[in-house]
């Protein structure tokens, strides 16, 4: 391709919304436009590094036994009300947009659980034929609320996305396991460390379920890892190790002499801050946030009243289908009073209380007093409040316990590239059609896994990986041309502009992918454009060089130069 052809316009300056590093040299490259508020176009840079990235996964998931289809965007409502997901549709678990159409509401896919489990679900009348795992790449439409950084969040986005169905779990956990190892291969090829680490599953379902985390500064993801025993989950998942000291029964140790419940009058302090700030100027005894227990009111999956307890120096994390309280929940339970809620009596009142493992320590707490401006001191657990279930609810925090060999945890921030489900029987217990004949001839049920990569987020993350001070630099693999040809004073040397062609033609009909750039611009604009643009190799013909018989050679990821011989140059980038 020739730059004086090529529809693409690069700009010294990032736009002012792009605020990381793959953002603004996408954009300043000319890989990719915005049209909306994410919402992005493709211009032809762009389209030749996401054809590249859905070839390697192609290679790699047809090598793995998957089989391509193509299902339809548009999916009935009816089926997502079948399988009780449509229930979620504009919560932050399912950000989905409905389209009101003459033939009904249909939704535009955001995922396709549904849609292909009635589709193969059609196609298998026995066991004889599975196992089969099928694979798209499609456009999928979120309607997120908060796009951001260019590629890496927006409300259409380019997918690959794979769906294994199977006779039973273990039949299916093998299948599970062949295109996770093909996922593995994808990344490195891609040029990406990745680390699979535990996640929660969220509207997907499943019991097990890996994301694919790509360790970077611009993540809004972390994941925990213990560089001890190869413990790693996302945060959302992930699980600190419960401290020796603590019972293992669920009570308290025992605090001998037992402390007097102390009221404090603590007016306008609804928040842990303002409350330790509270008892530094009212009080003797000094306190931190680590001595208040926080009370969070909460809507269960269930939908029952719960009443969550964290140590005050710790973020909640909250179970996927837990909520906050809004202020109809408030009102309707008038003994939690919002900003100063505590546990004490709140069991008797029907209200459901789950705790975190840290609130098992000695000692007593701060609370809320369950009266407005008002907190007390002292309370114990098992003398003045009980639990109903412990568990792991807040986040892991770098230097915390690994749940598994007891060291310490390191937090790593990362960006989501991928996520696999062994989703089970969660769809083909409830969409129809998901049966099949079985080796005894009774009814079988799909199990099955599902599989997600994100192609236009995966271009950013390799961009954001793979990228200096001047501009962007491609793994081969990706690269949309391997050789970036510039010709110097082509106008002003008819010399220089026949040795270019030459070399043009010569690499184009060997099989290199070439962009030439034949445009009548100084070399200063010429080789600035080429480190923006970043492909894997430069090559300039220019006049001092032809006097010599040499054209120069450079590699955009190393620096790397050298002079090649013009009569030898074709050989030697096409041997390349």
């Amino acid at each position: 391709m020739r730059m004086s052809r090529l529809l693409v316009r690069t700009l010294r300056e990032a736009p002012a919304d792009a605020e990381v590093a793959s953002h603004q040299l996408l954009v300043r490259a000319g890989y990719i436009r915005r049209l909306a508020s994410g919402v992005y176009t493709f211009l032809p840079l762009g389209v030749r590094v996401l054809h590249n990235i859905e070839r390697v996964i192609r290679e790699e998931l047809d090598a793995a036994g998957c089989q391509e289809l193509l299902l339809p965007a548009l999916h009935p409502i009816e089926l997502w009300e079948q399988s009780g997901r449509a229930d979620l549709f504009g919560t932050e678990a399912m950000p989905a947009m409905v389209v009101h159409g003459r033939g009904g509401d249909f939704v535009l896919g955001p995922t396709h659980e549904e849609v292909v489990t009635v589709t193969v679900g059609a196609e298998i009348e026995s066991y004889r034929q599975l196992p089969v795992t099928v694979y798209q790449v499609q456009v999928k439409f979120r309607d997120e609320a908060r796009p951001r950084f260019g590629l890496l969040r927006t409300r259409e986005l380019v997918m690959a996305d794979a769906y294994s169905f199977d006779v039973d779990k273990e039949a299916m956990q093998q299948s599970y396991g062949a295109v996770f190892d093909a996922y593995l291969r994808i990344f490195g090829r891609l040029g990406l460390d990745v680390f699979p680490v535990e996640a929660h599953s969220g509207a997907i379902g499943g019991d097990v379920n890996h994301e694919f985390m790509v360790p970077s500064v611009v993540g809004e993801d972390h994941f925990v890892q213990c560089a001890s025993c190869g413990y790693a989950a996302n945060v959302e998942a992930a699980e600190r190790r419960t401290e020796p000291d603590m019972p293992s029964g669920g009570g308290a140790a025992v605090i001998d002499p037992a402390p007097a419940l102390v009221d404090h009058h603590t007016p306008d302090r609804p928040g842990i801050a303002q409350v330790v700030a509270y008892f530094a100027d009212h009080a003797d005894q000094e306190v931190t946030a680590s001595d208040l227990m926080k009370s969070l009111a909460i809507m269960d999956d269930d939908g029952r009243a719960t009443l969550l307890l964290v140590p005050g120096d710790r973020e909640a994390r909250l179970p996927y289908g837990w909520r906050l309280f809004d202020d109809e929940d408030f009102a309707s339970h008038p003994s939690l009073v919002k900003g100063y809620i505590g546990p004490v009596g709140q069991r008797q009142l029907g209200i459901r209380v789950v705790a975190d493992l840290g609130i098992r320590r000695a000692g007593a707490w701060i609370t809320g007093a369950n009266q407005q401006d008002h907190h007390v001191s002292g309370v114990t657990l098992d003398r003045d409040f009980t639990v109903d279930e412990w568990g792991s609810f807040v986040e892991v925090e770098t230097g915390d316990p690994c749940p598994r060999c007891g060291q310490t945890v390191g937090l790593v921030r990362s960006v989501e590239a991928a996520h696999t489900f062994q989703l089970g029987y969660r769809y083909s217990d409830v969409m129809p059609g998901s049966t099949f004949v079985a080796e005894d001839g009774s009814e079988g049920r799909f199990s099955m896994g599902c599989y997600g990569m994100g192609v236009s987020r995966l271009l950013a993350v390799v961009a954001e990986e793979h990228h200096d001070d001047n501009g962007l630099v491609w793994p081969e693999e990706v690269a949309p041309y391997q050789v970036h040809l510039l010709s110097l004073g082509a106008g002003r040397s008819p010399e220089v502009a026949t040795a270019a062609d030459e070399l043009y033609a010569g690499l184009s009909a060997g099989g290199v992918a070439v962009l030439y750039d034949d445009r009548d611009v100084s070399p200063g604009v010429k080789f600035k454009d080429a480190d923006l643009l970043g492909l894997p190799t430069r090559v300039v013909v220019g006049q001092k060089g032809l006097d010599r018989g040499l054209v120069e050679w450079r590699s955009r990821a190393t620096g790397e130069e050298r002079e090649l011989a013009m009569v030898d140059a074709v050989a030697e980038l096409t041997a390349d």
